[in-house]
């Protein structure tokens, strides 16, 4: 999709899917899958969960996954609907972090529930009283609010601190709030910043998480996920219903399970590719877009620009749309410049004027890209 959605002459900065092969442990696997005409119904949830449980011990220290009561779901933002309709009920309040990943709001509206904002601070990270406004405003509307985190967040880039997600635990006891932690990012994190899983923290003993090994390793097109549960949401979590498992591809446990507990290695090498990256793209802003805004970010592989130096109108009044949408400085970008980039509008609130950069790509298109952008024009 990334390479198609454009004609030829655009270079594809947009869609969060990296320009890269896949581990080889997971392609050994699947290969060997086909070979012995494995293509089956989908078996292998519980090794799933053991896989990601090894994994969260050996890279953050975590001995938290529960694999007893963890639950396979088809993909991670249907996981979050899933869990939703566990925890919430038609028209309560969903609250987000904005500017935030588009089918936040996309997939909690069909799902008629009412998305609330929050907005970020302007260096992208979490605004504790501007999240309290928000809960208390959804505490009041509601039977049970929600708040979907982005831990890391889609799309800053900020690796949330053990205060800052402290502080999220203790204002969600504080007001009856459920907090669903989308922590997909969570292996993607950057020299300089330190992921802590938000069912470490204090206090989010009735939250939830749905992760997977999908954006860490390249995975979208083979798509399985898991939802973990604190100690005091674990009966929740057992409510959902059995059908929610058929979801996942029997290709996608078996591959998101081998990068858990295999693709170690590869993913070292990766984060080494990406942190070269974030340097060559602060580099390549300064000397192309030095007027632009950008903090190089935690973790991810997603640059966020702010394009309003560049005379680009904020676009606030602009409603929240799907990534592919386009208006402002990527509509510019793409139509001036051959650069197809993430429009900010489509992350909400306090997006408009900015674009979302994809670096996972090679350091010749990154180059190619930004020198092409230079030429923009409001």
């Amino acid at each position: 999709m990334k390479w198609r959605a454009y004609p030829s002459d655009v270079l594809p900065l947009w869609v969060a899917e990296m320009d890269v092969m896949p581990a080889e442990p997971v392609t050994a696997a699947l290969r060997s899958a086909l070979d012995h005409g494995d293509i089956g119904y989908p078996s292998g949830a519980r090794e799933y969960a053991e896989a990601l449980a090894g994994f969260a011990r050996r890279r953050w220290g975590w001995d938290g996954v529960d694999v007893d009561t963890a639950q396979i779901v088809p993909d991670v933002m249907l996981g979050i609907v899933e869990v939703l309709k566990l925890v919430t009920g038609p028209g309560d309040t969903v609250v987000v972090n904005t500017p935030v990943y588009p089918p936040f709001f996309a997939f909690t509206e069909h799902a008629d529930r009412r998305v609330a904002g929050a907005r970020l601070r302007p260096d992208g990270r979490i605004d504790v009283e501007s999240l309290e406004t928000a809960f208390a405003a959804a505490h009041a509307a509601s039977t049970t609010p929600a708040f979907l985190l982005a831990n890391p967040h889609n799309p800053t880039g900020a690796v949330h601190t053990v205060d800052e997600l402290t502080a999220v635990a203790s204002l969600a006891r504080e007001y009856g709030v459920r907090v669903i932690a989308d922590e997909i990012h969570a292996p993607l994190v950057l020299p300089g910043a330190t992921f802590t899983p938000y069912l470490s923290i204090n206090g989010a003993q009735d939250a939830f998480v749905v992760t997977s090994a999908s954006k860490a390793w390249n995975l979208p097109g083979v798509k399985a996920a898991l939802a973990l549960a604190g100690p005091a949401a674990v009966d929740d979590l057992r409510r959902m219903p059995e059908e929610v498992s058929h979801g996942p591809s029997h290709f996608g446990v078996l591959a998101h399970t081998v990068a858990y507990t295999d693709g170690g290695p590869w993913l070292d090498a990766l984060l080494g590719g990406l942190t070269a990256n974030r340097e060559l793209v602060e580099r390549l802003v300064a000397e192309h877009l030095p007027k632009a805004g950008f903090t190089p970010p935690d973790g991810t592989y997603l640059a966020w620009l702010d394009c309003r130096p560049l005379g680009f109108d904020s676009g606030d009044d602009a409603t929240p749309g799907a990534v592919a949408d386009l208006a402002g400085p990527a509509k510019a970008f793409l139509d001036q410049t051959r650069v197809a980039l993430s429009s900010g509008h489509a992350f909400g609130p306090g997006g408009g004027g900015h674009v979302r950069v994809n670096f996972a790509t090679s350091q010749a298109i990154l180059t190619e890209a930004f020198t092409r952008m230079s030429g923009v024009r409001p």
